[in-house]
């Protein structure tokens, strides 16, 4: 027959054991109710900055450039974002270009710097990104101002 002490001590044991699982319990469905909490969060905030960016009043600002063609570039609102692909196939002077892509030709605006020392010929691809710019006198003129050359 097992003596007394021992089986008090097995109860002990026991006892022990059993709140120690009982904590690791507590304290999983406690880190499981936080971890749902914060996927929550970080669901309801993805939500919101979805919503916020559908109904941005600068949409155009943070919008992502897509590639557009020069013919929709010619026919783009002044100052809108562009982004181009295609060849500088001639240079006009003062900084200004013909640019060229399969849909037409427009004049762009490259600061000497944006060259970054490199010759191009004109059948070198390049994608320009920058800005249209309308000019009305003496008659409309639709230009891109270049804000970066990629070679």
């Amino acid at each position: 027959m097992p003596s007394l002490k021992k089986t008090t001590l097995k109860k002990t044991t026991l006892k022990k054991t059993l709140l120690t699982l009982s904590a690791i319990t507590v304290v999983g469905a406690i880190a499981m109710q936080s971890m749902a909490a914060n996927q929550h969060t970080v669901n309801s905030n993805a939500v919101a900055a979805a919503q916020a960016q559908q109904h941005a009043v600068n949409q155009d600002a943070i919008a992502a450039m897509t590639l557009s063609t020069v013919q929709q570039a010619l026919n783009y609102a002044d100052d809108r974002k562009v982004k181009l692909r295609g060849y500088v196939v001639k240079a006009i002077g003062d900084e200004k270009y013909q640019f060229r892509d399969q849909t037409g030709t427009i004049t762009v605006d490259i600061d000497d710097e944006l060259w970054q020392g490199r010759a191009i010929s004109a059948n070198t691809p390049i994608t320009i990104w920058g800005e249209v710019d309308i000019d009305y006198k003496p008659m409309k003129r639709v230009e891109i101002d270049v804000d970066g050359v990629q070679f």
